[in-house]
């Protein structure tokens, strides 16, 4: 379990986290120099949001993924058209995150935008980033969804991890989900599954095309096969 920084140590992350979130809200903002100086300052927002990612709850969810789809998404980052709005979405995606609710989408939607109206981020852009936020619920961008095609597959590149840390990834997920009896468990998640592999592409952008489609294609068939799918 992640430690909070009210908790407990600091996570060993969250500086660097820190920083990336600073870099990323002063990109984001349509202010001129005086404008930003008198906008609030983006380090309680980033306390706020890295303590709902150190949440109890969490075994997937955590503040580990949420580096990882930041990551990813400086890999993917030429095939954007605003980045900034991708990574504000990254962090504010699962901010909101109980795995026995079915709104946390929309809630973390919610949240991204009251945040961001107050951080002095533009209203078309905080529409964008709420847009791309609710676009997690279906990891389904449009041909044409340049933005929302690099924030699915930094979510989704999980799925091409090498073997070890993709059954790593599969038992966190089983732990978040730890109040469901084993076989409704499996029966839920071999649905989940299949519905990823009818997907005729699970990747959108040319890279994750390239250089994660068949490995996550053949790590959720071998997930499968352990579930007696």
């Amino acid at each position: 379990m992640d430690e909070t920084a009210a908790g407990g140590r600091r996570h060993p992350a969250h500086e660097d986290l820190e920083k990336r979130w600073e870099a990323t809200v002063r990109a984001a903002r349509d202010t001129g120099e005086h404008d930003a100086l008198a906008a609030p300052s983006p380090h309680p927002y980033a306390a706020n949001l890295l303590a709902r990612w150190a949440e109890p709850q969490r075994r997937y969810h955590t503040t580990d993924h949420l580096v990882a789809v930041l990551d990813h998404i400086d890999v993917l980052e030429e095939y954007a058209e605003d980045p900034a709005a991708v990574r504000l979405a990254a962090w504010f995606h699962d901010a909101v995150y109980l795995p026995d609710r079915s709104e946390n989408e929309e809630r973390s939607a919610r949240l991204a935008e009251r945040a961001l109206r107050e951080l002095g981020v533009g209203p078309a852009r905080t529409d964008e980033v709420v847009r791309l936020v609710r676009l997690t619920v279906t990891h389904a961008p449009a041909p044409d969804d340049t933005d929302g095609a690099v924030l699915c597959d930094a979510d989704l590149a999980v799925l091409a991890a090498p073997p070890e840390a993709y059954a790593a990834y599969a038992a966190a997920v089983r732990e978040e989900y730890g109040f469901v009896p084993d076989d409704a468990f499996r029966a839920g998640r071999s649905d989940v599954l299949r519905q990823l592999l009818a997907l005729p592409k699970l990747f959108r952008t040319p890279y994750g095309e390239r250089e994660w489609e068949e490995r996550a294609r053949r790590n959720i068939g071998a997930e499968l096969e352990r579930l007696g799918a």
